[in-house]
This record gives structure tokens, sequence and C-alpha cells, in this order.
């Protein structure tokens, strides 16, 4: 391998494809294609979606002047797998039959890992995942929800998560592995993890039903009353699994999950926005609260991140709730992309040993 590696980095999303070129640490190109409707309506499954993904970015690389032989590694965003810990993970057949059989469901993250590692063929040489949404280091406590029929599940915004804490730790000048941060990533959901000696020990289901309600999510909903709502007969099965993701949380009180208008409305006096707003906040607030209470106040930093972060208001409603815990630090956005081929460098580098994807059949 030569001393500079060369990473093509691969992030499929629901209406968008994401890829970048890094050279070492440094991005040197990247680009994000935007597919309408029209693009994706012929396609009933998302695997049905693999050779036009493909096809798009072989298309965009051409015409950025790179041959796919020209790359060290290329990683792929990890799909719905079983759950694993954090880490950066060699494709293997075994994972992409477990992304195909759609093992914990269909989602369009899952063609990341078979794109890389057809490409990465072609290219002879390695293709990974790195930190999925299914990774989960919890500890075996904080599994028990209140019935053993319903554990607690770790789904999360691992990727960026990780990234950010390995980020304030340089900041800090400490090592990630013996920091105690407590991590918000503020997007469409919302996650809230407590990172111990490197591993998320403990976080909310921020996929469906935990924690604080988001900008089209309802996080934790009074139980009772749910469970009343679900056999009245006013809501069928879909319309509750909706309200519960993709129709909650900001959409169903305001009807937007577009947070700059949201933004737009306090600023010109909509009292009714701003309560709303706040509420996230606090929910965020006590969710950090509570995550303080796992580490028994030992907190080093709690570091916020995702495009929320951007808005320094809502960042102020945080901070003065939670600020006697321990210093915030906010990196807006996301660095996924980053993410992904620092992921694939530390293996190159030998920094870090790429893990073998083997769940043995295990469910959350």
């Amino acid at each position: 391998m030569s001393e500079t590696s060369r990473i093509l980095a691969i992030n499929p999303g629901s209406t968008s494809t994401k890829i970048s070129v890094f050279q070492n640490e440094e991005e040197v190109w990247s680009i994000k294609i935007t597919h309408s409707n029209d693009d994706l309506s012929e396609f009933g499954h998302i695997f049905a979606q693999y050779e036009f993904r493909k096809g798009v970015i072989l298309n965009e690389l051409a015409r950025a002047g790179y041959n796919i032989s020209d790359f060290d590694a290329i990683v792929g965003r990890g799909g719905v797998l079983y759950p694993l810990e954090g880490g950066t993970y060699s494709v293997s057949d075994k994972l992409i039959s477990d992304l195909r059989n759609e093992v914990q469901g269909e989602h369009v993250s899952n063609l990341g890992a078979p794109i890389a590692r057809e490409l990465s063929i072609t290219a002879h040489c390695p293709a990974f995942i790195v930190d999925p949404v299914v990774v989960d280091e919890m500890e075996p406590i904080a599994r028990l929800s209140g019935h053993p029929d319903l554990p607690r599940r770790s789904i999360l915004h691992a990727l960026n998560q990780k990234a950010v804490a390995r980020k304030a730790a340089d900041d800090l000048g400490r090592d990630y592995h013996e920091l105690n941060l407590i991590v918000v990533h503020l997007g469409g959901g919302i996650s809230v993890g407590a990172h111990k000696n490197g591993r998320i020990i403990d976080v909310n289901n921020a996929l469906n039903g935990d924690g604080p309600f988001t900008p089209e999510r309802s996080g934790g909903l009074p139980v009772g009353d749910l469970v009343e709502l679900c056999f009245s007969g006013k809501r069928t099965h879909a319309e509750i699994k909706k309200m519960i993701k993709g129709a909650g949380g900001i959409v169903a009180y305001l009807g937007t999950n577009d947070m700059m208008a949201v933004e737009k409305e306090i600023e010109n006096g909509n009292s009714e926005y701003e309560i709303v707003y706040e509420a996230m906040a606090y929910q965020i607030s006590k969710e950090i609260g509570a995550l303080a209470a796992v580490f028994e106040g030992n907190v080093d930093a709690i570091v916020i991140t995702g495009g929320i972060a951007y808005d320094k208001n809502f960042i102020g409603w945080i901070t003065k709730r939670v600020n006697f815990i321990a210093d915030i630090m906010v990196y807006p956005g996301e660095k996924e992309m980053e993410a992904l081929a620092l992921g694939a460098l530390r293996v190159l580098r030998n920094e870090e040993k790429a893990r073998d994807y083997h769940p043995e059949g295990r469910v959350p």
C-alpha cells in the first residue's frame, strides 16, 4: 500500500447518493446526486435500485476522472444488520446475504455494502462498512425496559455519534477510549448516547418510539393512552406506525418538519411554535440528565451534533438546562462521509483491525 491512501466512500440515502474521495484524511472530491421520484418510482423494492445506484456512482466517478482501480479501499454505509459492536467491518458474503434478506428490515443503506463489495472486486482492494445504525454496545442493565417481552434496543446515529465523539476527544487532547461523553445527534431522528471508554453503553431507540420527540418522530409516548388508542378503532395499524415515525413530533404539532421554517416563525413572534420547539429541547435536556445519572455525574463533556445544532437558540435552550453537568461541545451538521473514510483509513494504517461479521443469529 502506498503512503497516501485513496478511499472511495459511498452513502446511499432515500432520495440521494453521496460519493466522496479521500486522500488520507482529506476529502478531495465529493458529490451529492439527488434522485427524483421519477428516478425511483419504477423500483418497487430497495434492492431493485442496485444497478441504478451503482451506475450513477460509476458515471460520476468517470466524469470526475477517477478509475475504480485508483482506490486502496471502498467503504459503504452500513445497513440494517443484526446488532453488532462499533468498528470497521470487512464486507463478507454473510453480511451481504443478511442485507439482501432484510434480517432487520428494508432500508436504502442496505445497498452501501453490496455496491462497495462489487466495486472493490474490480479495484482489487478491500471493502468495508463502518458503525452502522445497529451498533449495540449497551450494558445488560440498560436493556431492561420493564417487561421481558419488550427489551430496550440500540438503534442510533452511530456513524456520526462515534465520529464527533472522536473529534471531541481530539479537541480535548484526550483518548476517546478514556472518556465519559454524552453525545446528542439532532436530526430528523434524535439519539442521545452514553459513550463510556469508547462504547455506547446506553442510548434511546432513535428510530421508532423512545427518548425525546423529534421533527418527525413521537419519541416516548404515554403507554396506557397509546394502548387505548391502538384498540380504539380510530386509527389503523399503519396509521399508528406513521404517527410514531414520520408524522409525529414537530410534524404532528405544527405540520412541518422544516426546522428553518419553525425558526422563522419563532423570529416572527409565533408563541405556539416557540413552546413546541422549546419542548423538544426540554425533552432532549431530560434525556441528557438521565444519562448523567448513568455516569454517576462523572461526565467529561456533552457533545452535540446534527443539522439542528446550527440553531444557536435551540442549543441555548439545552445549554441552560444541562451545562451544570459538563461543558457543551457543539459540532453542527454531520460527518458521515469523513467517518466512513477514517474508519477505513484506520484499518489501512493498522491502527485498528477490521472486524468480521459474525452475528450468529443474534437478535435485539
